[in-house]
């Protein structure tokens, strides 16, 4: 990917931003157009600014990362939470948060989120298709500037990306649609599908193991939580 993504980086404490500024400095995909040290400063500096991509710190005084987030979802800026905290993590991710840094952040993780930026602006650059269209055993989505049809009984699973998902039908092609999770799990037949993640659904029929904690399809370990694992188990002992 050619372009250079802008950044903006929220975070009250000092240290912070210079760790994610100086992780930036080491990508150059990146640039840093703004550092703010709060959500209401970072609210003014969105007047001026439209960034790419938003760093931002989630327990800050007076208003919440989260809380920011909410307030800016129509700008359709993604959202990198950098936090020391792990709870936050079903909250952040309800917010299509691109993904979840916990403090202290490794370059090397770091530059796993950058990576996901650019697979996500990539994809966007694509023309889209809002909605799935739903028939008798398939559905047509629209990726890469065409309609395509999918047979049910060619995904294995389905993984969610910021406001987009992946579905997967093999270990290794996967096509990507403009679609939330939660419309493709009402949209897809309940017999032949299960969401076992907040960010994932699979294929009943591929499934070949499960583990306390994860799912087994193919080579792939697909995280099972805890939120799922009930329905799952009804719906594995009905098949």
């Amino acid at each position: 990917m050619s372009k250079v993504l802008t950044c903006m980086a929220i975070d009250d404490e000092p240290l912070a931003l210079e760790i994610i500024e100086a992780h930036i400095q080491k990508c150059p995909e990146l640039k840093l157009i703004a550092k703010c040290s709060n959500a209401i400063e970072a609210s003014e500096c969105l007047k001026q600014e439209q960034p790419d991509l938003i760093f931002c710190d989630i327990q800050m005084p007076e208003i919440s990362g989260l809380e920011f987030t909410k307030s800016i979802q129509d700008s359709g800026i993604p959202v990198v939470f950098t936090t020391a905290y792990t709870e936050y993590a079903v909250e952040a991710f309800a917010l299509d948060a691109l993904d979840y840094l916990l403090k202290p952040i490794a370059l090397d993780r770091f530059k796993k989120t950058v990576e996901r930026a650019e697979e996500y602006y990539a994809i966007k650059h694509q023309a889209e298709q809002p909605k799935a269209e739903m028939g008798e055993g398939h559905m047509f989505v629209k990726a890469d500037s065409k309609m395509v049809k999918i047979n049910y009984d060619d995904i294995h699973y389905v993984e969610a990306f910021a406001d987009y998902v992946k579905i997967y039908i093999s270990e290794d092609k996967r096509i990507v649609t403009l679609q939330t999770m939660k419309n493709m799990e009402q949209s897809l037949p309940a017999n032949k599908f299960a969401r076992v993640h907040r960010s994932y659904i699979v294929a009943i029929d591929r499934v070949e193991a499960i583990g306390a904690h994860e799912v087994k399809i193919g080579n792939k370990m697909i995280p099972l939580g805890k939120n799922y694992k009930e329905a799952f188990a009804q719906t594995m002992k009905l098949k």
